[in-house]
């Protein structure tokens, strides 16, 4: 039996992953403050990450999932407190890569300050440079947008709302931006490929080869429900995030390695349908914003 160290456990994608291993056979260890409920089967270390003083000494790890790295000083703490290992993951993001490089993006492209995501991709570029210097065979994924069951971010919940109130959806322009997704599931096989695999390419972006329009995107949602949306447009010069859940920025990932090792990911239909099913037993667990509230006052 494989152990492996999740760093957080609690909260969507590390919670996810947590109750991934356990159920695939793992020895799951998990670092998080126990701030909130265990994944039934994973052992705790509590403590904060930075705070991890001998706890993880004479322990030894067959893998570390890092998905909670945002900057450099999370991977130089947690580095610093482990004794040995033998894989190390960094859930890293596509934040990494500057708006205005060409796309879609391989990974060899610049990385730098994106001005859509500022602070958050470049400590994101930080953390994989400490992680590179410190465990120069480490794995880092770069994902775009991800999504599914035990998803706490208001995006497709926030569709999925409107659809089961049966209101009009207000949609950016004509709804031709593009986004790109990758189901939280397919993140977790993927990383059990490099695992059992160990695969050459270290450096991988994730995600469905194809991205989809928002507008389709927001009928997916709704089919979830058997609904189908009645669109209205909203113009360029209102503030999209004021009332929809992704930035105006369109972007698309060269998954061409992901593909050689891993070609067929969930189907938007079937994820979307699983993130729906599981939203509606534990609503009380996303962050929501008053989305409607800016829409009801400023739009209708």
């Amino acid at each position: 039996m494989k152990k492996i160290l999740i760093t957080g456990g609690t909260t969507f994608v590390s919670k996810y992953a947590a109750k991934y291993f356990v159920e695939h056979g793992y020895d799951v260890y998990v670092v998080n403050r126990n701030s909130k409920p265990q994944v039934k089967g994973v052992t705790l270390i509590e403590s904060d990450r930075h705070n991890l003083g001998d706890k993880l000494k004479n322990l030894h790890f067959d893998v570390v999932a890092d998905i909670t790295a945002y900057d450099a000083q999370d991977i130089i703490d947690l580095h610093n407190s482990l004794d040995s290992f033998d894989q190390y993951i960094m859930i890293s993001s596509s934040a990494v890569y500057p708006e205005y490089g060409v796309q879609p993006f391989p990974e060899d492209s610049e990385r730098a300050v994106n001005k859509f995501w500022g602070k958050y991709g470049t400590d994101k570029i930080e953390a994989e440079n400490a992680l590179l210097e410190r465990v120069p065979d480490g794995y880092i994924l770069r994902p775009p947008y991800l999504y599914g069951s035990m998803d706490n971010v208001y995006r497709e919940a926030f569709v999925f709302d409107c659809a089961m109130a049966d209101r009009k959806f207000y949609l950016p322009e004509d709804g031709e931006m593009k986004l790109q997704f990758f189901h939280v599931e397919d993140l977790c096989r993927l990383m059990e490929i490099l695992i059992t695999k160990r695969p050459t390419d270290h450096i991988l972006n994730v995600g469905n080869e194809n991205a989809i329009s928002i507008r389709d995107w927001v009928i997916k949602c709704y089919a979830c429900f058997d609904k189908v949306p009645e669109f209205v447009s909203v113009p360029e010069t209102v503030e999209q995030r004021n009332y929809f859940s992704f930035y105006n920025y369109e972007y698309c990932l060269d998954v061409t390695r992901q593909k050689k090792i891993y070609p067929e990911t969930m189907s938007m239909d079937a994820g979307l349908q699983e993130a729906a099913n599981w939203y509606i037993e534990h609503e009380g667990e996303v962050n929501k914003k008053p989305y409607w509230e800016y829409i009801d006052t400023n739009l209708v």
